[in-house]
């Protein structure tokens, strides 16, 4: 039998591997990276260990957050006009007393029931906006396919002057789902899905594993996560989710997801909390569960999580979808949506179809 020669992807056939020399990276992420306006010097992050301290890791996720609002003002200059959306904000009680923004973006002429996209933004569960440009093109983009679109502005700990761990932003955006579901009619929702990027990936994800939980999933139609942080880091990652090492330092390393969740989680009670960290939702949090799909992404350090989850959802009986995206990093579609616009428009598309298929 004839030899082969095998050369491992990424960090595990080269240790120095960077994101930006890896071979497989989609060559029009790379250029779009190197047009960006290096951050100033009072956007240098801070020093971080692999065990920082509470107030370490919120100083990370407050320099991650400026870092965010720094990138507002070109987003916004890109922004399409969207004159087809009507776009409006109401605000809701909140569980604890708070207020919730919510954001809502629908088509101009809607003459029938459209089906609903409940949005959640990424940022670590922790930091960033549903205000952010880049987060409100794309919940436009969604309505101009024909679809209800509601922007939800939970609790964070960048977005009130208190602490907001867990579950906090967790219980706002069951809220928030709740509150569409009760005003259907007024709304004009035929259908209602759930979506979120990222730590808004884990946010979609858990809190469905909570309405589960608590009796009123039937409230909820679909999931679709986009490279959900669905683990937590504490000290160490089980050994078949090879992308930790793969495409380790890529764009996060093992210290920022560990300030990230020190922040979410500073006593760390909830490392197997499966509403707090849907990746250990064991089979009696996942069956009954509505369809999902999860995004994934190859030079993704949280690829294989998604990867995992949609796993654990098929033996629990749920119907879900894993669909990994080669030679991408960490959701571009949203950070960089013209720089590989067939993709942008491909994953609109998948989530509008989704919506539409997913009948309440």
């Amino acid at each position: 039998m004839a030899e082969f020669d095998v050369t491992l992807p990424g960090r595990l056939g080269n240790p120095d591997m960077t994101l930006f020399d890896d071979p497989r990276l989609d060559p029009r992420i790379l250029k779009a990276f190197a047009s960006m306006v290096p951050p100033s010097e009072e956007l240098l992050p801070p020093a971080l260990t692999i065990d920082p301290s509470y107030q370490e890791s919120l100083s990370f996720v407050g320099y991650m957050h400026r870092l965010m609002c720094s990138q507002y003002a070109s987003a916004e200059a890109q922004m399409p006009l969207f004159s087809n959306i009507h776009s409006s904000q109401t605000l809701i009680p909140g569980p604890a007393g708070n207020d919730i923004d919510l954001f809502i973006d629908r088509p101009n002429q809607s003459l029938e029931s459209l089906p609903c996209i409940v949005h959640l933004h990424g940022g670590g569960m922790s930091f960033d906006s549903a205000k952010n440009p880049h987060t409100v093109r794309w919940r436009k983009s969604l309505a101009q396919m024909g679809t209800v679109v509601i922007g939800v502005e939970f609790s964070s700990e960048t977005l009130r002057t208190e602490n907001q761990p867990f579950p906090a932003g967790l219980n706002d955006c069951a809220a928030a789902v709740r509150w569409a579901e009760d005003n259907k009619d007024q709304l004009g929702i035929s259908s209602l899905i759930i979506i979120g990027e990222s730590g808004g990936g884990n946010l979609a994800v858990a809190t469905a594993i909570k309405a589960n939980i608590e009796g009123w999933v039937d409230a909820i139609d679909g999931v679709y996560a986009m490279a959900p942080m669905i683990l937590g880091f504490y000290g160490g990652t089980p050994p078949d989710l090879m992308s930790w090492r793969e495409n380790l330092n890529y764009q996060g390393s093992l210290e920022m997801i560990r300030a990230m969740t020190k922040v979410y989680d500073p006593l760390d009670q909830h490392e197997t909390n499966p509403m707090a960290w849907p990746f250990h939702a064991g089979e009696d949090c996942l069956r009954g569960l509505p369809p999902h799909i999860i995004l994934n992404y190859e030079l993704d350090l949280i690829r294989d999580d998604g990867v995992t989850y949609a796993r654990n959802l098929r033996a629990a009986g749920v119907e879900a979808t894993s669909i990994t995206v080669a030679g991408i990093h960490h959701v571009p579609e949203i950070a960089m949506p013209d720089a590989v616009p067939e993709l942008t428009r491909d994953t609109i598309a998948s989530i509008a179809a989704f919506a539409k298929g997913c009948v309440g």
